[in-house]
C-alpha cells in the first residue's frame, strides 16, 4: 500500500503566462490531496473518492472520452502515462482532499500529482519532476479537455516551505524564492468568495486564442518573444480585444519580476501595490474577474490590505490580500460585511503560507 499526496496551489501573481511563454510566483498550499493506493493484478483501476457517492472503475486501456466527471483526472493520469511509455499497475485507489473545488486552487492538479506519484511510486518508475508536469498538463489539456498551463503542476510538485517558486515557462526553470510575510509582521489571506468556475466552459480557451492570435499578428510563436520590446510592440496588434489580452500578458510578467525583487527586499508594501495593479489589468485587460470578486478585492484594500488581487483562471474563486498582521481581523470583517450586504454568500476567510510540494 502506498500514500501519496500533493497540494494545491495559490499564484501570487503572474495569470494566464504560463501558456504564452511568461513567468509567474506559486506557491503550494498546506491543503492536499491524499492518495491511497492498493495494486493488485487486474486491468483496471478502481477510484473512491470522500468527495463522491459512487467509485469509478477505470480500465487501464482507457482512451480520452471514456471516463467523464471527476474520475477523468485519475483516467487521464493513466492514459498519459502510458502514452509516454509506462507501464501503469491496477489495482484499487482511495482519495481524500481539503482542497476546495473551482475556487482557483489547483484542485484537479493536485489530485492529478497525487494519483501519478502513488501510480508511479507503485510501479517503481523513476520520473523527473518536470516530466510529470507534463504528464499531469497532458492528462487535464487532452483527456479532460482544459487547455491549461504547466503552472498547477509544477507548483504542486515544486512546492517548498517559504518559498515561492519563479516559474519561466519558456525554458520550463523553477528558481525558489523566500516567501515568508508572516516573518516581517504581514500575512496571506485567502478569500474564498464561494463563487465557482470551470475551464472547460469556453472562456479560458478564449482567453488563451486571443493571445495566439495576438502573437501570431506579430509574426512570433509566443508572446514571451516580444517581451523585451514592452507593450508598444502591440501597436502592431490589429484586434483591440486580441491587443488588450496581449497587454495584461507582457505587463504581468514584470509584474512578476517586480515582485520578485520586492520579496528579496522583504519590500511587502511594493509587493502589495503589484497585487492590486495585476488585479486592474485582469479586470480591464483580460475581462477575467466578476463585480463579487472585485467587490472582495476593492473592499480589503480600503480596510488596510497592502493589495489584493483574483488568484487562478478567473470568473470565480478565491482573492489574496497582503495584510499587516494587526489589521487581519479587520480586513476580514469588512470583506464578510461588505459580501453579505451585497446579497452574496459569506466568504470564507483563511490565512495561508507556503507549504511542501508532492510526496
Amino acid at each position: 500500500m502506498i500514500t501519496y499526496s500533493a497540494p494545491g496551489r495559490v499564484n501570487l501573481i503572474g495569470e494566464h503566462t504560463d501558456y504564452n511563454g511568461g513567468f509567474a510566483l506559486p506557491i503550494a498550499l498546506p491543503q492536499r490531496t491524499s492518495v491511497t493506493f492498493s495494486p493488485a493484478e487486474t486491468d483496471t483501476l478502481t477510484v473512491r473518492s470522500d468527495r463522491a457517492d459512487a467509485p469509478v472503475r477505470i480500465p487501464l486501456n482507457t482512451t480520452p472520452g471514456r471516463t467523464t466527471g471527476w474520475g477523468a483526472y485519475a483516467a487521464g493520469v493513466i492514459w498519459a502515462l502510458r502514452d509516454s511509455g509506462f507501464a501503469v499497475p491496477g489495482g484499487t485507489m482511495d482519495i481524500r482532499s481539503d482542497v476546495p473545488i473551482g475556487s482557483g486552487l489547483s484542485s484537479s492538479a493536485a489530485l492529478e500529482c497525487a494519483v501519478l506519484g502513488a501510480l508511479a511510486s507503485a510501479a517503481g518508475l523513476d520520473i523527473d519532476r518536470i516530466e510529470q508536469a507534463r504528464i499531469g498538463q497532458r492528462a487535464e489539456n487532452d483527456y479532460v479537455g482544459a487547455p491549461t498551463g504547466l503552472l498547477d503542476q509544477l507548483s504542486s510538485l515544486f512546492g517548498e516551505v517559504s518559498s515561492a517558486l519563479l516559474i519561466d515557462f519558456r525554458d520550463v526553470a523553477v528558481h525558489p524564492v523566500p516567501f515568508d510575510p508572516d516573518a516581517s509582521g504581514v500575512s496571506l489571506l485567502l478569500l474564498d468568495s464561494g463563487q465557482r468556475h470551470g475551464h472547460v466552459d469556453g472562456e479560458y480557451a478564449a482567453r488563451r486564442a486571443s493571445c495566439e492570435r495576438a502573437a501570431a499578428a506579430l509574426g512570433v510563436s509566443s508572446l514571451r518573444e516580444v517581451q523585451h520590446r514592452g507593450v508598444e510592440a502591440l501597436e502592431a496588434v490589429a484586434d483591440p480585444v486580441d491587443a488588450r489580452r496581449a497587454r495584461h500578458v507582457l505587463a504581468e510578467n514584470e509584474r512578476v519580476l517586480d515582485f520578485v525583487a520586492a520579496c528579496n527586499e522583504l519590500d511587502f508594501a511594493a509587493a502589495g501595490a503589484l497585487f492590486t495593479a495585476s488585479h486592474a489589468s485582469m479586470r480591464e485587460d483580460f475581462a477575467i474577474t466578476t463585480e463579487h470578486i472585485d467587490l472582495i478585492a476593492d473592499t480589503a484594500v480600503a480596510a488596510g490590505a497592502l493589495g489584493a488581487r483574483m488568484t487562478g483562471g478567473g470568473f470565480g474563486g478565491c482573492v489574496i490580500a497582503l495584510v499587516p498582521a494587526q489589521l487581519t481581523l479587520k480586513v476580514s470583517d469588512a470583506v464578510r460585511a461588505a459580501v453579505t450586504d451585497a446579497g452574496y454568500a459569506e466568504p470564507e476567510v483563511s490565512l495561508v503560507y507556503a507549504a511542501a510540494g508532492a510526496r
